[in-house]
């Protein structure tokens, strides 16, 4: 029997402190707008609330990919992570980048005297503390994961969504903050609100590059992606060393969801087996495979004779 994918309690440790954060992030930097009339605080309150709906969005992803495979879906419902994670990638690149670009310009074309600054700088320093326990903690789950990897190919190669995702939210949140509190601060120093504009386009471009290498990410993930090289070594350790299996003919894989792999190879088997020698040799097989590789969920493999 098939049984749905289970959702890594770790990552959804960190989308749940995530999407706290920024909610409360989010509410602050609307105060200092409505107070402040900062450009670079709208964006910034944007981006956050863009940021809370994305960990929402994550969740959903999390809790549909646990639904058990139908009829219609009989590999079942794992990819949902994915495709939640690039409707992610979509929110941030139109409403948290596009529309802070879109402020910045606005605010360069008419200029907008800062009203009280201190409670901006406040609010601002506020965030940055929040933003780092959410950064900090992020980091900490990735770096469980990721092992020797460096950070680029942990986030180009990981087959879990959330992880990525909201380490890269919230290290763009974070510089995004100190790219606000710049322009806040160097309005307030040289009289010339256009640096506030200025350091809203700076949060604005910072989302949409974000926004790109993510949505490249999660697009490789739902059109279909191999085992990781470790896995695919492992899963050929495992047949290979198998009873009664002289060589492997033939092997594929793909992630039908972060903790599912479907594989499917030939194996060239003994040509003096019966048929029902056969059979238990693939049954072992399977097993070790199976006892090896944890996630392969799902298996087929075919028998082959030795000529």
């Amino acid at each position: 029997m098939r049984y749905p994918p289970p959702v890594q309690e770790g990552s959804r440790s960190i989308v749940l402190a995530a999407f706290v954060a920024n909610f409360g992030i989010a509410v602050a930097k609307l105060v200092g707008f409505l107070i402040t009339g900062a450009a670079s605080m709208l964006a910034e309150a944007v981006h956050s609330a863009a940021d809370t709906g994305n960990q929402g969005l994550l969740l959903v992803g999390g809790s549909r990919a646990r639904k058990r495979a139908s009829a219609s879906h009989p590999f079942g419902y794992g990819r949902e992570r994915y495709f939640w994670a690039f409707v992610v990638a979509m929110v941030l690149f139109s409403l948290g980048g596009l529309f802070a670009i879109f402020e910045g310009v606005q605010k360069l074309r008419e200029p907008h005297e800062i009203e009280s600054v201190a409670v901006a700088v406040t609010i601002l320093l506020v965030a940055i503390a929040f933003e780092s326990y959410a950064l900090t903690k992020a980091i900490k789950q990735a770096n469980a994961e990721r092992g020797g990897q460096s950070w680029w190919h942990f986030i180009r190669h990981s087959k879990s969504p959330e992880v990525p995702v909201v380490l890269l939210e919230d290290a763009g949140a974070q510089l995004g903050l100190f790219l606000a509190l710049f322009g806040v601060a160097l309005a307030r120093i040289t009289g010339n609100p256009r640096w506030d504009a200025l350091g809203s386009l700076g949060i604005g471009v910072l989302l949409v590059v974000i926004a790109a290498v993510l949505a490249v990410e999660m697009k490789s993930l739902l059109i279909g992606e191999s085992a990781s090289t470790a896995d695919t070594a492992a899963i050929r350790r495992a047949l290979e060393e198998a009873p009664d299996v002289r060589r492997l003919l033939h092997l594929r894989t793909q992630h039908l969801g972060p903790d599912e792999l479907l594989v499917a190879a030939k194996v060239e088997l003994d040509g003096h087996l019966s048929f029902g020698q056969v059979a238990a040799a693939i049954d072992v097989a399977e097993g070790r495979l199976r006892d090896e590789v944890p996630a392969a969920r799902v298996v087929y493999l075919e028998p082959g004779v030795a000529g």
